[in-house]
């Protein structure tokens, strides 16, 4: 029997016009075509177009669906494998950001709620990335000391909010002074502002020893993100991460050569 471009599209509930595009794109052409010019679709293309289906209900794009029906010796068997650890991993992952997006419900239940205005407000212009935020959750979440940060955090206030953002505008200025009066990365102006930024972490977030500081830093030379929860991108130069970096590591060797926490 031979079914019209209509009939196909109500039985496999897509429209003419995907019908037409893998007609056009070389995946689906009718066998047939009516005395007046119409396509017209066979038993065997029918079953072909389900096959087409099957694959793009499995996230497979065009085409790859093209080349496992192209050739009969392909082992379809290796392809559905590798969309198979392909959507496992999608499902992990988004379980994962479902899990991130009930613990965010639950720190704006337990905390101070701001409004935009509010938050611009407090954070001007250092913003935070939610990508960012959401890796460091996805990585750190088990740990007691990430877990006690962000209860901490949600916990403050709308002035506690604009005290430790007033804290970090001072220190940005100073850090900025230092960096461009070339004070030496490793010299005691430098490590003096690396520690109070040590400080500043175990006073309003969550305790800081050296070792933590240390890594801390080295997420600020690696990924612009964590970089920008300090220096916003409108204060940065050139090198000052690496700078503050060098000086964080640097502060750690002076303490602990002092024997201090």
């Amino acid at each position: 029997m031979s079914y019209s471009v209509g009939q196909v599209s109500g039985f496999a509930g897509i429209t003419v016009r995907t019908l037409h595009h893998y007609d056009k794109a070389g995946l689906l052409s009718p066998s047939d075509r009516s005395p007046a010019g119409y396509r017209l679709y066979s038993d065997a293309d029918l079953a072909r177009l389900q096959q087409i289906l099957f694959y793009g209900e499995l996230g497979f794009p065009l085409d790859e669906i093209a080349t496992i029906l192209a050739d009969p010796q392909a082992n379809a068997l290796d392809h559905l494998r590798a969309r198979h650890r392909l959507l496992t991993g999608q499902i992990a992952t988004l379980q994962r950001l479902v899990e991130v997006a009930e613990h965010a419900m639950e720190v704006q239940q337990t905390g101070v709620e701001l409004t935009p205005e509010e938050r611009f407000e407090v954070f001007g212009e250092v913003t935070f990335d939610l990508t960012y935020a959401t890796q460091a959750h996805l990585k750190w979440q088990h740990r007691e000391s990430y877990q006690h940060s962000m209860a901490r955090a949600a916990a403050h206030s709308k002035e506690d909010w604009a005290t430790i953002m007033a804290e970090a505008a001072d220190w940005r200025l100073r850090l900025i002074a230092a960096f461009d009066a070339e004070e030496p990365a490793d010299g005691p102006r430098a490590m003096d502002l690396a520690e109070e930024h040590r400080q500043h972490i175990a006073r309003w977030f969550t305790p800081c020893p050296t070792d933590v500081h240390a890594r801390i830093a080295d997420g600020f030379v690696t990924d612009p993100r964590a970089f920008a929860l300090v220096v916003p991108a409108t204060e940065q130069r050139p090198g000052l991460a690496p700078y503050l970096h060098t000086s964080v590591h640097a502060n750690a060797v002076r303490r602990s050569s002092r024997h201090e926490a």
